[in-house]
This record gives structure tokens, sequence and C-alpha cells, in this order.
């Protein structure tokens, strides 16, 4: 009777092990088919991830012009040439509505500034589009200086409006 004990307590103890290596091979397995299953898709979205960051995503930007009076102004003499009349309009755009309300605020001193910049040029300074380009530059210069403490406008660009030269 001793010997049919040892075969049962011999074979009960072997039957756990059988179920511990059988429970190991099956997550092995499940591991190796979820790691398969991730590379073919992976493969098949061409390795880029479905989301986008933001940096990539482009934002359009709703311009802000400010449109200024056309107006006149009496040029520089040059010796050769008698006096030339510049009849203008500009538009300001601004990079946001807080440069756009300070521009509004402080319009009449944005204006007398432009003015007195184009006094100061001459006929044959401004009668090219090179003279033109670096007219703009400098009123673009001009407008974007502080026009008092904290209240400066930010102008990303400047445009003609009208331009005669006579």
């Amino acid at each position: 009777m001793s010997k049919n004990k040892q075969k049962v307590s011999a074979g009960g103890k072997k039957f756990p092990l059988v179920i511990i290596i059988s429970l190991l091979i099956s997550i092995i397995a499940c591991a190796f088919g979820g790691y398969a299953f991730y590379e073919i898709k992976k493969v098949k979205t061409g390795g880029q991830n479905k989301v986008k960051p933001v940096e990539a995503v482009a934002v359009t930007v709703t311009p802000i012009y400010v449109p200024m009076e056309t107006f006149t102004v009496s040029l520089t003499p040059t010796e050769p040439d008698s006096d030339h009349v510049l009849y203008i309009g500009l538009t300001f755009r601004v990079k946001d509505e807080a440069s756009k309300l300070v521009l509004d605020k402080f319009l009449p001193e944005v204006r007398s500034r432009v003015f007195i910049l184009l006094a100061h040029q001459t006929a044959d300074d401004i009668s090219n589009d090179e003279g033109k380009t670096k007219l703009l530059e400098k009123i673009k210069a001009v407008v974007s200086k502080p026009l008092a403490p904290h209240n400066s406008v930010v102008v990303t660009d400047v445009l003609f409006n009208a331009f005669i030269l006579r």
C-alpha cells in the first residue's frame, strides 16, 4: 500500500509543474502576438503617429489693417527741379488688435511722423521701385517707434493706397 501512495503523491507534484509551464508558454505567446500586432500596425501606418504635433498645424490669421486718410506733401526741392508734390495714401497692417487700438488712439501723432518723414524726401529718392521700397521700410520704422510709455505699435507691413508724384 505504501507503493500506491507514493505513485499518487509523485503524480500530484508533476501536475502543478505542468500547469505553471503551460501558463508561462501561453503568456510568452500572447506577448509575442501583441508585439507582432504592434509592429505590423506600425509598418502599415508608415511609422508615423496619427497625432500631429501642435507646431505642424497651420493656423490662419486674419490680417488687421488700419487705413490712413490720403494727404498731400511738398517734397524737399532739388536744385535743377522745381517743387514736387506727393499725394499718398497708406494702410498699415498690424500684428494684433492691441496694436490697432494704439494706432487708432495715436493716429494724429502717427500722421505727423509720416508727414515729416515724407517732407524730407526728394522726388529722385522715391521715383523708382527701389526708392518706394526703402520709403515703406522708413515709414514702418517711424510708425513702430513707441508713441507713449508702454504704447507701441507692431507694424508688419505698410501698403500704398495711392501714390502720385508731381
